[in-house]
């Protein structure tokens, strides 16, 4: 896919998921009477490409693996033999190269912009890499949350001025703390548990929105209240911080719209990790300026790169990284892990973990 960015998750456009092409299922299952033919979207030398080897080290004998990068000619002649493709995605041209595909196993996590008409129609397996950002992403909205609590944006620009900025009436001045906050995570997949187990150390009430409460990847991660998405109106006037861990769909495009950010209290903050389209982010600069919230916490945007003429790069009361909260050092080490998980079960002709549905759109 050229020009696509490395390691960017997806980008921002999907397929209309209420008039999807018919799914046909026609090439699914192991291929009989030869091993499966597995390409990994990853330079043969590199360390990632070990862990992977590493990984997959059981599997000697029951599978033909090969490592080339998607930029490549080696990737481009592998495709025409691949049973199984794990990489971010495929364009349509290499998809058309691709007869005897399978299964493609993302290493994204957001699927809205991989699964393209043309991959559905084909009937291909797609599964995505849900589970492996949790701890990093979770780390990442924590450090946020706390930097606006210490008040450390503004101390840390008045460092670079070189000023000495304790401007404290009493001991009980300055500075607040997030025992006794609220947290309400809108999401509680697996970056949400992962969020919520992260944040409770630090005294806060976490209440959380799912659409379907009967299902957890972590019933061990404790909330204080756990509620339908629905309930979402009515939530958020109680909440100090935000945290918006929803995957793109039609459903949740704006989902933060004017109204919705209407509800917070001007000292309520605002953080998105998921899909910059989930606010509308014209409405919360709006909300920023006014006053009406305290703050945003955004990796995530709706134009990306974002445009050097957004105000958002000059909101003093706006903590922006350039969506990197899904980088880990240890990406690969988690994705080849998931991934030998579910060849298991590729092979054992059982249900693939992390498997699009259609009618989610994730």
């Amino acid at each position: 896919m050229p020009g696509r960015d490395p390691i960017d998750e997806a980008d921002e456009e999907s397929f209309p998921a209420s008039d999807p092409p018919e799914f046909t299922g026609v090439i699914a299952g192991v291929p009989a009477g030869r091993a499966p033919r597995v390409l990994v979207d990853l330079p043969p030398a590199s360390a990632d490409a070990e862990v992977f080897r590493a990984a997959l080290a059981r599997f000697e004998g029951r599978i033909a693996v090969t490592y080339a990068d998607a930029e490549g000619a080696d990737f481009a002649r592998a495709l025409a033999d691949a049973d199984v493709v794990v990489a971010q995605g495929l364009s349509d041209a290499e998809l058309a190269r691709a007869q005897r595909l399978r299964w493609l196993s993302s290493v994204a996590a957001g699927l809205e912009e991989i699964v393209t008409p043309a991959l559905f129609a084909r009937g291909v397996a797609v599964t995505n890499a849900s589970g492996v950002h949790g701890p990093n992403i979770a780390e990442h909205v924590l450090a946020m949350m706390l930097m606006f609590t210490r008040g450390l944006p503004r101390l840390y620009r008045a460092q670079l001025a070189r000023r000495w900025e304790r401007n404290l009436t009493s001991r009980s001045d300055g500075p607040g703390e997030l025992t006794g906050k609220t947290l309400l995570i809108v999401g509680l997949g697996r970056i949400g548990e992962a969020i919520a187990a992260r944040a409770r150390p630090f005294g806060v009430r976490i209440v959380a929105l799912k659409r379907d409460r009967a299902t957890r990847h972590d019933a061990a991660v404790a909330v204080d209240e756990l509620l339908s998405m629905d309930a979402l109106d009515g939530a958020l006037g109680r909440a100090d911080h935000v945290c918006l861990t929803v995957p793109l769909t039609p459903e949740t495009r704006h989902l933060m719209n004017a109204a919705r950010l209407a509800r917070l209290g001007t000292g309520a903050y605002v953080y998105n990790v998921s899909r910059g389209a989930v606010i509308d982010e014209a409405a919360l600069v709006e909300a920023l300026r006014a006053g009406r919230l305290a703050g945003a916490g955004l990796d995530v945007f709706e134009e990306e790169p974002l445009p050097a003429s957004s105000p958002l790069w000059d909101l003093e009361n706006v903590i922006l990284t350039p969506h990197v909260s899904g980088a880990t050092p240890l990406y690969y080490h988690r994705t080849a892990a998931l991934f030998a998980d579910n060849l298991d079960r590729f092979l054992a002709g059982q249900p693939l973990a992390n498997r699009f549905d259609p009618t989610r759109g994730y």
